[in-house]
């Protein structure tokens, strides 16, 4: 017990010492998902907005995939995304595979299936006849989708908290596109499996507590934004 608490201890006194190394690691944590998440935000609206007022063939079929892309596990993505930018590759001349940009093309592939299954519930809750009265009112398309949007903010922005809170906490598709390379592609999960399978665990435990605190701010926010969804409501 004893020990646990040193470990801690250590690891609070990383957090508060500004140590570079760990600072650095959450910086590039965050700046690889915000550029994901940013990339992939007007992909997965149009995707459902697309999906939620359009009629053609194959809509369902797209929903059941994306809803099933739900669950696709992380270092199958990072797997596919490997094969598909490693130098025997289809895309092997573009020389992505352990970048930063690589880690962001896989971190986007899982946040768009989020975006897409909870902004599709999102915009479907919408009364079509909003969408109806804005186009015969004369709005334009890009002003009757805006409205629309605007309409259904509160579940879209549940849907980008769930998106960021799934691509911060990934290790596998990191791992594998990135490299685990210091001060450039090491970010927080990877950081953690690392330091965890060396025995050095304040390091782990302090970027572990910075999980913990994002994910109960990225819960609190959640709850306030479905508690103003249900006043609005």
């Amino acid at each position: 017990m004893t020990s646990l608490w040193d470990t801690v201890g250590d690891a609070m006194q990383l957090l508060f010492a500004a140590d570079p190394e760990l600072w650095g690691i959450i910086g590039i944590s965050f700046k690889v998902s915000m550029s994901a998440l940013l990339l992939a935000l007007p992909i997965g609206l149009l995707i459902a907005f697309g999906l939620a007022y359009g009629n053609f063939i194959g809509r369902r079929f797209l929903i059941t995939s994306f809803n099933t892309l739900l669950s696709f596990p992380a270092v199958v993505v990072g797997l596919t995304f490997y094969i598909l930018l490693s130098r025997q590759g289809p895309l092997g001349e573009w020389r992505l595979l352990f970048t930063q940009p690589a880690m962001i093309i896989g971190q986007m592939a899982l946040a768009i299936p989020i975006l897409v299954a909870m902004g599709h519930s999102a915009l479907q809750a919408i009364d079509r006849r909003a969408w109806e009265t804005a186009r015969t009112l004369g709005a334009s398309l890009p002003r009757a989708t805006m409205t629309i949007m605007r309409e259904a903010r509160f579940g879209l922005l549940a849907a980008l908290l769930a998106a960021f809170g799934r691509i911060i906490s990934e290790v596998g598709a990191s791992m594998m596109l990135g490299g685990n390379i210091l001060h450039y592609t090491r970010n927080i999960p990877t950081a953690i499996a690392l330091e965890t399978s060396k025995g050095e665990f304040a390091q782990g435990v302090a970027l572990g507590l910075v999980l913990l605190l994002m994910a109960f701010t990225l819960n609190g926010m959640l709850q306030l934004v479905q508690g103003k969804g249900r006043l609005a409501a």
